[in-house]
């Protein structure tokens, strides 16, 4: 044996052990210890050193294996067909080798179907003459185990068929993946919090764990849910194409995900995977992938299998949403309030499409509630815009050398003290003059929310507080074209932009002037009231604690809030640079009449004709109010595509629902 190929078969022994241990805490134990990211780099690597060296491919490499042992908690049972798993491709790239080789294999290019790939546990479901009889996990896909009674509880799965008048199978054997919706899960880990119990880092590891239970009646507590996906076998009925067995499928009261689609050549599945890409946040179940089928069953079969996967199907998986890294260190940021966030720096790791360094831990009780520790394996969790952060450390991994985080007691920045008021979570620097609130202030004041000042971003603010031009938000409007003049890389131009903007920011409404001032617990809705209210900054500056909780949807906490806030000396002086700076402090934006006066909204479900904010934009010119919540109260609920509890909720209550059609006739009048 070559010095080469001595060291290829020394790796390939490491990774087929590295790979049964995780399989075996995956799909037996279901704990794993590394992100399926981190995973599929460990078995990516094994299938490449096996395609330069086949000689060393053996029966028992997990190249050659589906899943894993079942688990001896439950009786096996022996799939009548064996279910195999999926082979899968990262890249349009590698898409297009798969579909290469599915052409040359036909002689043509065949349909396709796509479908959500949901991140759950995969089970093989038997009807024998329309009557549910058995429920397995896929297990190492010859046998399983028996879950039959744990099945029987989820709440989408019919018990009998619904024949309506069609032939029904003697047999038939349907393979599906168990999830939760993303609202269940978070309800389950709100109860276990509450309780003071650990929570799962992920909806998968969720459902598992409730579907492998010995007592059906634990399974029976949490809402798990089932889509259909395959279909093993059919005996009395056949079908020509997969797409037909799905509708099929559906027709007989079993359920299939309603985004499956039947598609014409390679572009449209490309097309497909971005928009699954695109919705991945808006969809009320967890995907990772989209899998890809040839639609004629003579055609797969014509294919065929290798001994792990079929070459008719594949999975093409979107960049990891969660993955496992090294915590270096944790560190203290201050917010423009002041709050001091602990924040972990992490060895860089690429997910959710980007490479993150460093991940949101919130405070000094969720550090020590997710148990986390300086050096620490962690799972880092990033979905969609959302800001990464640490889910929690995997604990088998540690070596003893970790350590501690201890909450620092001077800020980091200024050194002052930091303090913790009673009945809060928070530590605070209370200097009102700390160079990170001030630029945090500045930021928040000329974000799009509130005063909407273009070209003042994060970047450009760090700049003129380091040259001493701003330090505060009053001092925005002093600010002249010799002063911008003095920041890097600003031309007559840029500097005309930045101008106009300030500029334009000095007639905004006095609800997003009170937004931006940034006063604790207002928000966008709270200013509104007070601005609509009070009518003036001097009325709401001069109101009482009773006073302003007269204020439609104005609690005490934020009254006195709003109240403090105005009893600052450094207010007085702010406002007044304001004033200085020609910032119009009593301009409220009229409210507006129209065909939809004293009628109350609300939106959920993403509409495809414009962002919700358009949407609201549009009623509240028309006379309409937006709120965020359901009640017997509103007018009409206006439901876009993927909609939430709250269209639920309309139903329930019998609140008039329009689609995005309706909703744009009514715009019309």
């Amino acid at each position: 044996m070559t010095p080469g190929l001595e060291r290829a078969k020394a790796r390939v022994d490491e990774l087929r052990a590295q790979i049964a241990h995780h399989d075996h805490r995956y799909h037996v134990l279901d704990a794993p210890e590394i992100s399926d990211a981190d995973y599929d780099k460990l078995f990516q690597e094994l299938v490449k050193l096996e395609r330069e060296h086949p000689e060393l491919v053996t029966a028992d490499s997990p190249t050659q294996k589906v899943g894993g042992a079942p688990s001896q908690l439950f009786a096996p049972v022996r799939h009548s067909q064996r279910l195999l798993s999926l082979d899968n491709v990262f890249d349009d790239e590698s898409l297009d080798d798969w579909w290469g080789r599915v052409v040359k294999g036909l002689g043509r290019e065949p349909a396709l179907v796509c479908e959500p790939k949901i991140d759950g546990l995969s089970v093989a479901v038997v009807y024998e003459k329309g009557r549910l009889t058995r429920g397995a996990t896929r297990g190492d896909g010859a046998v399983g185990e028996d879950v039959t009674q744990n099945v029987a509880t989820l709440r989408t799965l019919p018990h009998r068929l619904a024949a309506k008048g069609k032939e029904l199978p003697t047999w038939l054997e349907v393979r599906g993946e168990v999830f939760l919706f993303k609202k269940d899960f978070a309800d389950i880990n709100a109860k276990l919090d509450e309780a003071g119990k650990a929570t799962f880092s992920n909806p998968r590891n969720a459902a598992a764990g409730a579907l492998r239970q010995k007592d059906a009646g634990i399974t029976r507590e949490r809402p798990l849910a089932i889509y259909l996906h395959g279909l093993v076998r059919s005996d009395g009925v056949g079908f020509k194409r997969y797409s037909e067995a799905l509708l099929y499928l559906s027709s007989i009261g079993l359920p299939v995900h309603p985004l499956s689609a039947t598609v014409e050549g390679l572009d449209a599945v490309k097309a497909f995977v971005r928009d699954m890409r695109d919705k991945r946040h808006t969809l009320d179940h967890e995907i990772d992938g989209v899998v890809i089928k040839v639609d004629e069953i003579g055609a797969q079969e014509e294919l065929g299998s290798t001994a792990k996967a079929p070459r008719w199907a594949v999975a093409y998986k979107l960049p990891p949403e969660q993955a496992t890294t090294t915590l270096r260190d944790i560190q203290v940021s201050i917010g423009r309030s002041g709050v001091a966030t602990p924040f972990a720096m992490l060895e860089p790791v690429f997910v959710g499409g980007v490479t993150i360094q460093t991940a949101t831990l919130h405070n000094e009780d969720e550090v020590a509630r997710k148990g986390v520790l300086i050096g620490d394996t962690v799972i880092v969790q990033r979905a969609g815009d959302v800001i990464p952060e640490v889910v929690g450390p995997v604990v088998e991994r540690r070596t003893g050398a970790e350590r501690p985080f201890v909450m620092p007691s001077a800020c980091p920045v200024c050194a002052s003290e930091l303090v913790r008021h009673p009945g809060e979570s928070a530590r605070r620097c209370e200097n009102l003059e700390c160079p990170a609130q001030t630029w945090g202030r500045i930021v928040h004041f000329a974000s799009r929310g509130a005063m909407d000042i273009e070209h003042l971003g994060e970047v450009t603010s760090r700049e003129l507080i380091d040259l001493g031009l701003v330090k505060d938000p009053g001092d925005i409007f002093d600010l002249d074209a010799e002063k911008i003049g003095r920041l890097p890389n600003f031309k007559a131009k840029s500097i005309q932009n930045l101008l106009a903007a300030i500029d334009g920011a000095r007639s905004r409404p006095l609800d997003k002037l009170l937004v931006a001032l940034g006063i604790r617990h207002v928000g966008v809705t709270a200013a509104q009231a007070l601005a609509s209210h009070f009518g003036s900054i001097g009325a709401i500056a001069a109101a009482s604690v009773e006073e302003l909780t007269q204020t439609e949807g104005m609690g005490e906490t934020i009254a006195r809030s709003v109240h403090e806030y105005f009893r600052r000396p450094a207010t007085a002086e702010l406002l007044e640079k304001l004033r200085q700076g020609g910032v119009a402090l009593d301009v409220v934006k009229q409210k507006a009449t129209g065909h939809l006066s004293g009628m109350t909204f609300v939106i959920t479900g993403t509409l495809e004709s414009m962002s919700r904010e358009k949407a609201q934009e549009a009623l509240e010119e028309r006379g309409g109010k937006v709120t965020s919540s359901v009640s017997k109260k509103t007018s009409y609920v206006i439901v876009g595509a993927e909609p939430g509890s709250k269209y639920d909720k309309a139903q329930k209550l019998g609140v008039p629902i329009l689609d995005e059609a309706g909703f744009l006739m009514l715009l019309e009048g």
